[in-house]
């Protein structure tokens, strides 16, 4: 009697972990695309790229890969690459990091408090990456499927002691070290004062459709669609992220001098907030759309053979687990036991010139470390 006591008070526990009950989700019939099969050719060379791009699939763990990967068919661009590493992502102040505070480490190179948004525990600025490579002629650029002020693109160009200061964080766009952004949205946008609005406009050709003839000639671009644009796949988001992916890498390639090369980094900012509401359907889908974008990213590597690809995450989401499934039809269940992200450590993929310098485990600030420093050698 006594041990079945014990059996039933812990699978009470594991149902209601964190003081949340397990959610069980499943995608069937998911959206299938063909996974891009890189040449290789510059995979883990020694030379030194001219171009980085750094992509953060938000909240993207382990299981989040695997679940789109079974969803795809067993297939993916994430899983065709051969240089793999695992991420921890603790903070300075708590062991399970936020999006502030890890996006600050992956921009900035050190480790600093949940919350903040490039800045270190005495709240003092830190230089993230584009400011940092600029001085190396290096030209910089975001895309996010997230807002503008989200945590993990804010930290690539503001610094503020708290991801929630909206105004502020806009405030410091006018000033960043980026040629070009895409993020959420307009609407967002047009809530900002005034004054931060036309700083904004001075410093970038600010337009709202990826489409807009004005970037074949503007210097500096910033493109803030209608936030259905930047919203979940499932409420009609289309091809944004893979297609500013690419519009972000023509737009910085033909703008860099000689051989100084671009910094990018690419964002899937909903496979986050899909987990943190336990919408395991959405966040495959999200997975999915962000393997398309990494899709893109391979491809020019493979056109450019300079370019380094790395493929991490800020943290991972709602400590997923896959539960079944038939990958012929599309179908996986998947089980969240939290709301919340966990301090699992995150996978990494990288591919092109210097790919090998990242496999192993390593911390989020250590990335940035490595990517400051093949950018600031050439």
């Amino acid at each position: 009697m006594k041990k079945l006591v014990l059996i039933a008070a812990a699978a009470v526990l594991a149902l209601n972990l964190n003081g949340q009950n397990i959610v069980k989700g499943s995608i069937e019939g998911a959206p299938h695309h063909q996974s891009y099969m890189p040449t290789y050719s510059s995979d883990g060379s020694s030379r030194t790229p001219k171009n980085i791009i750094l992509m953060i699939g938000d909240g993207t763990g382990l299981a989040q890969i695997a679940s789109g990967y079974f969803a795809n068919g067993e297939e993916l661009t994430y899983t065709n690459l051969k240089h793999l590493g695992w991420v921890t992502t603790k903070s300075a102040d708590a062991f399970t990091t936020d999006s502030a505070a890890s996006g600050t480490a992956y921009a900035c190179g050190q480790k600093t408090y949940n919350h903040a948004v490039g800045v270190n525990l005495e709240k003092k600025p830190i230089p993230n990456i584009p400011e940092i490579v600029i001085a190396n002629g290096v030209i910089s650029g975001v895309v996010s499927t997230d807002d503008l002020n989200g945590a993990t693109p804010a930290s690539f160009f503001a610094h503020q002691p708290n991801r929630g200061m909206t105004n502020e964080i806009w405030g410091d766009l006018p000033g960043a070290a980026i040629r070009y952004f895409a993020a959420g949205s307009k609407e967002v946008f047009e809530k900002r004062p005034i004054a931060t609005q036309k700083d904004v406009q001075r410093a970038f050709t600010v337009v709202h459709s990826l489409d807009d003839p004005a970037i074949a000639t503007a210097q500096n671009v910033g493109v803030l669609p209608p936030a259905v644009e930047t919203g979940y796949i499932v409420d009609g988001r289309t091809d944004f992220l893979p297609k500013a992916t690419r519009q972000a890498i023509d737009f910085l390639r033909t703008r860099t001098e000689g051989d100084k090369g671009f910094f990018l980094m690419v964002e899937g900012a909903r496979i986050d907030k899909a987990c943190h509401s336990n919408k395991f359907e959405s966040a495959v889908r999200e997975l999915l759309d962000f393997d398309q974008a990494i899709a893109e990213a391979i491809k020019f590597a493979d056109e450019d053979g300079n370019t380094l690809v790395v493929i991490s995450a800020d943290h991972e989401t709602s400590g997923l687990a896959v539960w079944g499934g038939d990958p012929s039809k599309g179908n996986v269940e998947g089980v969240h036991v939290s709301g919340g992200h966990t301090a699992l450590p995150v996978p990494l993929f990288a591919y092109g010139p210097h790919a090998q310098d990242f496999i192993g485990v390593q911390g989020n600030e250590q990335v940035a470390q490595k990517i400051i420093k093949l950018l600031m050698e050439k």
